[in-house]
């Protein structure tokens, strides 16, 4: 992999410079473990977010139900 095809990547999920700049370190420095390690952190945070989302989607779901059953 090269650099900038990481760094790209972690530019399009949404990770900010700080992340960006910590995985640069790692896969300069060749901390490959480090950084496996470093990026599945990352991604776990990405997951965390995405649950929040969908319990976001579950509740408006729920308020257009609800909303659809006092409009019958």
């Amino acid at each position: 992999m090269e650099l900038k095809t990481m760094i790209d990547c972690l530019s399009d999920v949404g990770c900010d410079d700080k992340q960006k700049e910590m995985a640069k370190l790692f896969f300069e420095f060749g901390q490959k473990s480090e950084l496996i390690g470093y990026l599945k952190k990352c991604r776990c945070s990405l997951i965390e977010e995405m649950h929040e989302s969908q319990k976001k989607v579950d509740r408006m779901d729920y308020l257009i139900r609800r909303a659809e059953k006092e409009a019958e």
